[in-house]
């Protein structure tokens, strides 16, 4: 019996959408879905809900939960991962609070910044001794990851990990359709390439029956910049740097110098930024999950249409070698030439039988990888700090950072990242 193993199955919406499209996907009947959680009240949520879903679907796959990770992860053929280490309380609200302490404010911090940072440095020891564990019970399995901050984690897993990995973010599907819908375009037989880093990779080209649809894009966003909305930030980088980036005006907002600016506070308001976003995200997921538990755990008539999420279709298309194309994180093995050979880029890729193989994107305009090589600077030196557990390259990955280095002296990013440290306790390693 082939396994796919989730790993973080107490994310019991986002295991809906990914184990949900799989128990509807012909090609993976009589898989075995193991669930595997620290959080055993959400990991039974999780398999109350996909078993309700199980019986409405007529799957013939089996749910089982596991306490043992070996033992949920042994002989596995493909690994999603969804986990988030240290959770709201107390590590996002530690993220926000003591670099708020410096003038420093963020939106969402899963990426790069220095939550970013923080994220990664306590993710990563785990990500490796998942790792481990997958060179022993099932070394040839692909594994899947959901979890942000994604290009570091997905080069880690594939450089220190030394396990098959792809990195995947809903920010590709979602380009085109939210760009056009805000400007009120059809998006039907439109044509995309999009290649860059993870939520900073760029639509290159947008054609329909052989037209260019930038002109009229820009054309648009002009006239929509007249007034407030939520994507001002993107819009702003596409009028100024040529393109239009995949990820969200609130992520975007803290990946750049030009934004988040206490000597400028006008342009929070001009531009439309969300502080502390993420925070209020989580308080509000919080108070809605009783409402959500009801309706997903106990309702045994619980239904699912196929989403649009890529797992499952990756699944099937190895399973049946019928190609399917998806946006993926992978290692820049000169598949985008004036990137670093070290950095995880994510370009187009082909799923089939041989599993997932990119494409050869060549250069970007130079202004582009010039703001891409801004976040892989700290991305790396992200990764050197989490593997050597030198404190100094901490300090290097934060003093690095575009919205850190603008608005505070290296002085105090010492001061603020030995704070971090210091206040996260064992949730990070030691370093010297």
């Amino acid at each position: 019996m082939s396994k796919i193993t989730f790993l973080g199955a107490g994310s019991t919406v986002f295991a809906k959408n990914v184990l949900g499209d799989c128990l509807q996907t012909p090609a993976l009947q009589g898989f075995e879905i193991a669930l595997f959680d620290i959080d055993h009240e959400r990991l039974q949520d999780s398999a109350n809900m996909l078993n309700n879903i199980k019986k409405t679907s007529e799957s013939t796959s089996i749910i089982k939960t596991y306490t043992d990770r070996k033992e949920a992860l042994r002989g596995a053929k493909y690994v999603v991962n969804a986990i988030q280490v240290g959770g709201y309380d107390p590590c996002t609200i530690t993220d926000f609070e003591i670099p708020k302490k410096y003038g420093l404010r963020q939106t969402i911090a899963d990426t790069v910044g220095i939550g970013g940072i923080f994220r990664n440095l306590r993710t990563i020891p785990v990500m490796l001794d998942f790792a481990a564990d997958i060179r022993e019970v099932c070394p040839e399995a692909l594994f899947l990851n959901y979890t942000n901050p994604m290009a570091v984690l997905t080069n880690v897993m594939n450089t220190h990990g030394g396990v098959r990995t792809v990195g995947l973010c809903h920010s590709v599907q979602a380009c085109i359709p939210e760009l056009f819908k805000s400007l009120g375009m059809d998006k039907e037989g439109v044509k995309a390439k999009i290649a860059g880093i993870n939520h900073m990779a760029w639509l290159l080209e947008v054609t329909k029956d052989g037209v260019d649809l930038y002109p009229e894009i820009k054309k648009r966003a002009i006239e929509k910049q007249k007034e407030k909305h939520n994507d001002m930030v993107r819009f702003e980088m596409m009028l100024k740097f040529g393109h239009y980036i995949t990820e969200s005006s609130e992520h975007n907002a803290e990946y750049h110098p030009y934004f988040i600016k206490r000597n400028y506070p006008e342009l929070i308001d001009r531009f439309n930024i969300p502080l502390d976003e993420y925070p209020r995200r989580c308080v509000e997921q919080i108070s809605r999950w009783k409402k959500m538990r009801e309706d997903l755990v106990n309702d045994t008539n619980l239904t699912h249409k196929r989403s649009h999420e890529y797992a499952s279709y990756i699944f099937e298309a190895i399973e049946t070698d019928v190609p399917f194309k998806i946006g993926g994180n992978v290692m820049n093995t000169g598949l985008i030439t004036n990137l670093p050979r070290e950095a995880c880029v994510e370009v187009p890729c082909l799923v089939d039988r041989n599993g997932v193989t990119p494409t050869y994107v060549g250069d970007l305009p130079p202004q582009l990888a010039a703001l891409n090589r801004t976040n892989i600077n700290t991305q790396l030196l992200t990764i050197e700090a989490a593997i050597t557990r030198k404190r100094e390259h901490i300090y290097h990955a934060a003093m690095l950072d575009p919205h850190t280095s603008a608005e505070l002296s290296m002085d105090d990013i010492v001061a603020m990242c030995d704070e971090l440290i210091e206040a996260h306790g064992s949730w990070l390693p030691e370093f010297s």
